[in-house]
């Protein structure tokens, strides 16, 4: 449980997915004049240099934020923000989504951040120094329950587990249900991986049939290595706003054309 590090995987595809639709979901929340909440369960450390050898070794930013970038125009909030970062912390800089979330929120709404890993909490309290946030060193749904509802009421929670704890597929649909009892109005958007074992499959068919009216977004493409058991990436969001439907439809068209070039 306290041995992933996302450093490995940052800007991959994945992240490309779950960020640009993050941002995009921020932005839109912020166009209202009302305070909100932004919780986050799964933080990481917020701030990759994709320069490290760590990230160099997986290769995987070189298929990912590095190959696509050219997809979002420059006043799309996830290039808004990759570019600000980088002009302050260089060019392989890249923003994980608690930086997302503090770039493009304002000085009255809330950001709660969890992170177990003792290491990984660190960077991420040092990389959120400059911010209003606070970060708790704790289990992400155990800071979600003892959150929730929260104030402002208006706002969102992003879940982004590893699964490296396989049960995580068996207990999340429950542990969302319950958060979206107490916090009946929030955005609840889940991440998850799109798998050769299907793994994932029983968990989205138990949170298709307990929220029929979420948006269920997934994306394919190549496997980042020879062997690699993951295809693509998953977006699951309770209570999406409103043109979040017609922004998932755009990144669709835009990952066709990787799989078109693998033919």
């Amino acid at each position: 449980m306290l041995s992933y590090q996302h450093i490995y995987h940052a800007g991959n595809l994945a992240d490309v997915q779950k960020h640009a639709l993050l941002a995009w979901m921020l932005s839109y929340l912020t166009r209202k004049d009302k305070p909100l909440t932004y919780l986050e369960t799964h933080a990481g450390r917020a701030l990759y240099d994709l320069s490290d050898a760590t990230a160099e070794k997986t290769g995987e930013a070189r298929q990912g934020i590095d190959k696509v970038a050219g997809w979002f125009a420059p006043d799309h909030p996830y290039s808004q923000v990759l570019q600000e970062l980088r002009e302050t912390h260089g060019p392989r800089a890249y923003p994980g989504s608690p930086l997302l979330a503090a770039k493009l929120l304002r000085p009255d709404d809330r950001i709660h951040l969890a992170e177990l890993h003792p290491q990984e909490h660190s960077a991420l309290d040092l990389a959120m120094s400059p911010y209003p946030v606070k970060c708790h060193l704790s289990d992400g749904f155990e800071m979600a329950f003892a959150l929730t509802p929260p104030t402002p009421r208006r706002g969102m929670l992003l879940i982004d587990p590893s699964y490296e704890i396989k049960t995580d597929y068996e207990t999340i649909p429950r542990q969302i249900a319950k958060l979206n009892r107490a916090w009946n109005v929030g955005i609840i958007a889940l991440w998850y991986p799109i798998l050769t074992n299907r793994a994932h499959i029983p968990m989205l068919d138990t949170l298709a049939a307990n929220h029929p009216d979420a948006l269920r977004h997934e994306v394919r493409f190549p496997p980042a290595r020879p062997g690699h058991g993951m295809v693509g990436s998953g977006m699951f969001v309770i209570n999406p706003p409103y043109g979040l439907a017609t922004e998932a439809q755009n990144l669709t068209a835009r990952f066709a054309t990787l799989t078109q070039q693998e033919r």
